[in-house]
């Protein structure tokens, strides 16, 4: 089917739901593969007024392979405030303007939210035309059996000491964690994965509903190993799954009593803390009393029950 009779099925397919003018629409596209596209964004790309974008001839050439011609509207990371002011205008005039990253989702570690503030801020409706997503897509295929919910961190930034920090911190939280990363940082990445939490689960996809997609699964302590045996293993864009810790529930649960055990132990004798922090947070005061050893590096020969 060509592009002009592919848009012709998705108007049969789509055309049932309102598409209100003076309305900004969040359309997600391919992250790879063309067929990523729905039914529904290619019937909303060819029914708005104008296209906004994150990279003009990049949306032009997908825009070209399904015979759809719109004015294209550049609105990316350096200019999105202000290039949100053509856009604000157009719907000002009642006009439909879609808006659409270079792959995915827009306004996930990609610009867009910026353009959906000012529209929202302006009065005018947003509405979301959902699809490819490489988030997703990476949780998905990832297995994580032990996953009740999911931290969506994105890129962990590229500066020393912000990156070691970010690393640190998904490391040690108990929920899956997704990170994006670019393959001259990949191999930095999983070394760090690697030294942070070595029998951490991890999932790492590259290159999602391309041609060479490859998803493995692994301790992260076996990552750059695994990188390190074939150079095509460090070429395109990954998402790194980091599986949640099988005792998530315990994990949760410290997390939330050290909140209030670790001031009280900075103030107060152990004894004390302990069941003042029992009398706070609810807790059995033998799992606080234990916790509370071994937040001070004590092991309970060194102490008397409480």
């Amino acid at each position: 089917m060509d592009g002009s009779k592919l848009v012709e099925a998705a108007a049969t397919a789509a055309a049932g739901q309102q598409y209100p003018a003076a309305a900004l629409y969040v359309v997600a596209t391919p992250i790879g593969n063309l067929a990523d596209i729905t039914l529904r964004a290619l019937h909303v790309l060819a029914t708005c007024d104008a296209i906004a974008c994150e990279d003009t001839r990049h949306s032009a050439a997908l825009l070209r392979h399904f015979a759809i011609a719109k004015p294209l509207i550049a609105v990316h990371e350096h200019n999105e405030r202000e290039a949100a002011g053509a856009v604000l205008a157009r719907l000002g005039r009642g006009e439909r303007v879609a808006y659409v990253s270079d792959a995915g989702t827009p306004a996930v570690s990609d610009p867009g939210a910026g353009l959906v503030a000012a529209a929202r801020a302006a009065g005018h409706r947003v509405l979301p035309i959902p699809g490819a997503s490489s988030a997703l897509a990476a949780l998905s295929a990832a297995g994580d059996v032990a996953s009740t919910g999911f931290t969506f961190v994105g890129f962990a930034g590229a500066r020393g000491s912000e990156r070691a920090r970010a690393i640190d911190a998904v490391a040690h939280a108990s929920a899956t964690q997704i990170l994006f990363e670019a393959p001259h940082r990949i191999e930095a990445l999983v070394e760090a994965l690697a030294a942070a939490c070595p029998e951490r689960p991890a999932t790492l996809c590259r290159e999602l509903t391309k041609q060479f997609e490859t998803i493995a699964t692994m301790p992260a302590r076996a990552l750059p190993a695994w990188l390190g045996a074939d150079a095509n293993r460090a070429r395109g864009e990954f998402v790194v799954v980091l599986h949640a810790i099988a005792d998530a529930a315990t994990a949760q649960a410290d997390d939330a009593n050290d909140a209030v055990l670790a001031p009280l132990l900075g103030a107060l004798p152990l004894k004390q803390a302990v069941a003042l922090a029992g009398e706070i947070t609810g807790a059995p005061r033998n799992a606080l009393y234990a916790r509370a050893l071994a937040l001070k590096g004590r092991s309970p020969a060194d102490d008397e029950p409480p």
